[in-house]
């Protein structure tokens, strides 16, 4: 596959009703947020996950669409097929095998060619890979109050437990939700670091996969926790060159997120916003794609 010959940046739209969006484990699986301006965040390693499973469901397992970092996999475990391959047991040099077993793992894996991967451990060492494709932090357009839920099941796990509630047999537990959040995100995809000697290979079909993923992702990742997650829009600005016409900045400012006239109050519909796209200002040599 020919790696991708453009530049691209994208703005992603999502939204949460309902539900903990990116628990954060060191506050107890409370939802993220800036605690200096109360806006929820979602970080760049909860999207790529999601990414990654819907890669995994949609190709199940198609020759060059596996995916490297799984749910409790063992990396070391993961790379050492590159090790058994005819490229790399055929060059001697240390610097040499660690290329080829880099280059098979760019082939054979969408995140290691999409996102990157550190692989330069000692065990079956494929050395480093700086992804194409990166994703920001993610942050809702209004501050959020998250509320904590009490619930209430009606069991218990152990015997010892059903003695001392003299079979009563109740555990109560607590959730955290966002009652109502849109998140914004921004991507860059390079074409420096798709092609090259030094490239991953990312080609157009991963990039049309990559687009289908962030379409459809929330609707294979529905959960008790999650509450109803949908993406809402997806934006694309292409470049007419790999090196790129516009500043990213200057395109994300053409995608502008604000309140509907009218609405008042918490948010609590997507349509409680407005989208807006200034496509008149778009620089030249640069296309807006509306995606979703």
């Amino acid at each position: 596959m020919t790696s991708i010959a453009n530049r691209y940046e994208f703005v992603f739209l999502f939204d949460v009703e309902n539900g903990n969006p990116n628990g954060d484990p060191d506050a107890g699986n409370m939802p993220r947020i800036d605690p200096e301006t109360g806006h929820g965040l979602v970080t760049d390693v909860c999207l790529k996950r999601k990414v990654r499973n819907f890669v995994e469901i949609a190709k199940n397992g198609t020759n060059g669409y596996n995916i490297y970092v799984k749910e409790k996999a063992v990396l070391s475990t993961s790379r050492s097929p590159a090790y058994e391959t005819p490229e790399v047991k055929q060059v001697k040099s240390t610097a040499e095998k660690i290329a080829a077993a880099r280059s098979w793992m760019c082939n054979n894996f969408f995140d290691v060619r999409t996102f990157g991967a550190v692989m330069s451990t000692k065990e079956n060492n494929c050395g480093q890979v700086r992804g194409p494709v990166q994703i920001s932090f993610a942050r809702s357009i209004e501050p959020i109050v998250p509320a904590e839920i009490s619930i209430t099941r009606m069991a218990v796990e152990t015997e010892n437990e059903a003695k001392a509630q003299d079979g009563d047999n109740r555990t109560m537990g607590r959730k955290h939700i966002v009652p109502y959040a849109l998140y914004r995100t921004e991507g860059y995809v390079s074409a420096h670091l798709a092609g090259g000697d030094r490239g991953t290979g990312f080609s157009d079909d991963d990039l049309n996969l990559l687009w289908q993923a962030l379409e459809n992702m929330f609707d294979h990742d529905h959960s008790a926790a999650r509450g109803k997650m949908n993406s809402r829009g997806l934006i694309v600005f292409k470049h007419d060159s790999a090196l790129g016409n516009a500043p990213a900045h200057k395109l994300f400012d053409l995608v502008k997120v604000s309140r509907k006239e009218g609405s008042e109050g918490p948010a609590r519909l997507f349509s409680d916003y407005v989208v807006t796209m200034d496509q008149k200002n778009v620089p030249q040599g640069v296309k807006m794609q509306v995606k979703l």
